[in-house]
């Protein structure tokens, strides 16, 4: 089965709303383990907008799971997640002017610096995945980097709707079936919620997602446990179909 890695960013944003020291994100992974999630992810950005340095030492202190750190190409942003123990990195496109991840980094035009980070943060021992979207060149580009994984950018799919949905679904299915035989592993994420997360799940090839806000949104209403279960009900839907 597809595994769960839970992103736990938007506690933090709740947290900075007020910049109180609650909610905790940290004890939010915690339950979201208890739970069933398989790995916490979070993303510390440049500005520090909901994610702070101290959450990603807790968070790799406190979690029997592991920790999926995500982080841009900026050298600081990198030479903090080199030190953080996080047992996995993912390389994402950051802009201070967007709300969130608004598209996959370009591997192509970034190729040399994309290498050199990526053998930097693997020499720490971390796994490390490339946020990309499902586009052939970037796939190769990803493959030439030495990154052993890719994250496919769901963003565009999750977006869409009716026979646009569809394409986009394709689009990944096929990005996923190229990255295996390139000698990828894919992982994949980015605006999946309830509704249109089986179909993602059932794409064979597709190891890992990354959901983070619709989990934060709907435990909120039947909190953390009750939204972990019905996330990987939802999962194991689109699973059982492959």
């Amino acid at each position: 089965m597809v595994r769960l890695h839970v992103n736990v960013d938007h506690i933090a944003t709740l947290r900075q709303a007020r910049r109180e020291a609650f909610p905790d994100p940290v004890e939010w992974a915690l339950r979201a383990e208890r739970a069933g999630a398989q790995g916490i992810t979070c993303h510390l950005r440049k500005d520090r907008r909901h994610m702070q340095d101290a959450d990603v030492v807790a968070l790799r202190r406190a979690l029997r799971t592991l920790l999926n750190l995500e982080c841009s190409l900026d050298d600081e942003m990198v030479a903090i997640a080199r030190k953080s123990g996080a047992e996995a990195f993912c390389l994402v496109p950051e802009s201070r002017a967007e709300i969130t991840t608004e598209g996959g980094l370009d591997v192509r035009a970034e190729a040399q610096r994309v290498a050199r980070v990526t053998r930097e943060l693997a020499a720490e021992g971390g796994a490390v995945s490339l946020f990309i979207d499902a586009d052939r060149e970037q796939i190769v580009a990803a493959a030439d980097s030495g990154a052993p994984f890719i994250e496919l950018h769901t963003g565009c799919y999750a977006n869409a709707q009716g026979d646009a949905r569809k394409r986009e679904l394709e689009r990944l299915v096929t990005g996923t079936a190229f990255a295996r035989e390139c000698g990828l592993r894919v992982n994949a994420g980015h605006g999946l919620d309830y509704r249109n997360v089986a179909p993602v799940a059932g794409i064979a090839g597709v190891e890992e997602l990354n959901i983070g806000f619709a989990i934060v949104a709907h435990s909120l209403f039947v909190g953390v446990d009750a939204a972990i279960r019905e996330m990987l009900a939802a999962m194991a839907s689109g699973s059982s179909a492959r």
